[in-house]
């Protein structure tokens, strides 16, 4: 997929010609917690009982599709991947319609943007159900009204595919999009469409990975360091015109 090739005309919104791609899960909510206990759920139909938290982490940021298909590699699973996603979003959707935590500086990150004018999408490696799911559910579909799922593109996360689509689907550039991003995958997905990254490493263990050095604006600590008047005034010094 190429990068649009129009040019993105001169911006009266507070921050240029900029546009906010956010990813969602471990991003803008904290909905590990529930894809663990939906892991659980469905690998435990498969005679999976030893699936640790530990091991659930070395999924995070990886697209719900590839970590099926990785599971059945795993496991040996011989279901084919419709089945297990099935079961999965099912599990997942269940948990997350009813308690989905927006981490407080996202939120209100999200409200200043959306304030300024600012355009934002999310770009999600989650189905579009979850994702749906999941805005409308704490209220962040209000404010975030676009968005593309990694099941839409060939690739997920760390090609480029999602970002991509987001930028097209925003009319803007790519290089005119800063990503928030708390997974490696998803911030050398950034760097490889061309675009900024804020980076806040969901799993702390993480944050020397390689991929997090190429962010513009790392914080190192995650949500707990995050801070929506940080990301705020790094925006407004690296704004584009």
């Amino acid at each position: 997929m190429n990068t649009p090739h129009h040019e993105t005309p001169a911006s009266p919104y507070r921050f240029g010609s900029t546009a906010v791609v956010f990813d969602l899960d471990g991003t803008l909510v904290d909905s590990e917690p529930n894809y663990f206990k939906a892991s659980l759920g469905t690998l435990a139909r498969y005679g999976v009982t030893d699936f640790t938290w530990a091991d659930h982490e070395t999924y995070v940021g990886i697209s719900t599709l590839e970590t099926i298909g990785m599971w059945r590699r795993t496991y040996g699973i011989e279901d084919p991947d419709h089945v297990l996603l099935d079961d999965l979003n099912a599990r997942y959707l269940e948990l997350a319609r009813a308690d989905t935590h927006v981490f407080p500086q996202m939120r209100l990150f999200v409200e200043r943007l959306h304030e300024a004018g600012t355009p934002m999408i999310v770009a999600s490696g989650s189905s579009p159900e979850a994702i749906e799911a999941i805005l409308s559910g704490t209220g962040l579909g209000t404010l975030l009204t676009r968005y593309v799922s990694a099941d839409e593109v060939e690739h997920g996360k760390p090609a480029p595919d999602v970002f991509l689509e987001a930028a097209r689907r925003l009319g803007v550039r790519a290089a005119h999009c800063v990503v928030l991003e708390d997974a490696a995958p998803g911030a050398a997905a950034a760097h490889a469409a061309g675009m900024r990254c804020i980076a806040l490493p969901y799993v702390a263990a993480q944050a020397g990975d390689p991929a997090f050095t190429t962010a513009d604006l790392l914080f190192r600590g995650g949500q707990e360091e995050f801070t929506a008047r940080a990301a705020w005034e790094w925006l407004e010094r690296s704004a584009l015109s």
